[in-house]
């Protein structure tokens, strides 16, 4: 089975959870963008870095993550109503330059530099496991 990365902002978190646990339902290895910074209690924690221990922290998640897309057969970005933030317009591009096939949930994203870089848009998990066979 094939593998996908799950790229988003953590304004989505919830739904992007949803959508990852239904596509492990359905065998597909399921890789998720790095939330940690979206708990309670990591967020405290977080603030009471220092700057250069911040973005440490950013850093790795980052390169996580990059590195879940390099491993990843296929990326889908999950951009409800259109919304990409900067990091994953940052993953989009890195996916695309390692030839990886992007997909993506809307179609509605503004940015036709970034928006001509999807293959396609799929709605659910079920329609995203048909392309992955």
């Amino acid at each position: 089975m094939k593998s996908v990365v799950i790229c988003g902002s953590g304004r989505f978190k919830t739904e992007v959870i949803k959508f990852a646990a239904e596509l492990r339902k359905l065998g597909v290895v399921v890789f998720e963008p790095p939330f940690p910074l979206r708990e309670p209690k990591l967020i405290k924690e977080f603030q009471g870095l220092s700057e250069t221990y911040k973005e440490k922290v950013v850093a790795g998640l980052t390169f996580d993550h990059f590195q879940k897309i390099k491993n990843a057969d296929v990326v889908f970005v999950f951009n409800k109503d259109g919304y990409c933030g900067n990091s994953t317009t940052q993953e989009i591009g890195y996916a695309v330059a390692l030839g990886k096939p992007v997909y993506a949930l809307s179609d509605k994203d503004e940015e036709y530099a970034r928006k001509i870089l999807f293959r396609e848009i799929v709605k659910t998990p079920k329609e995203l496991l048909k392309k992955l066979k």
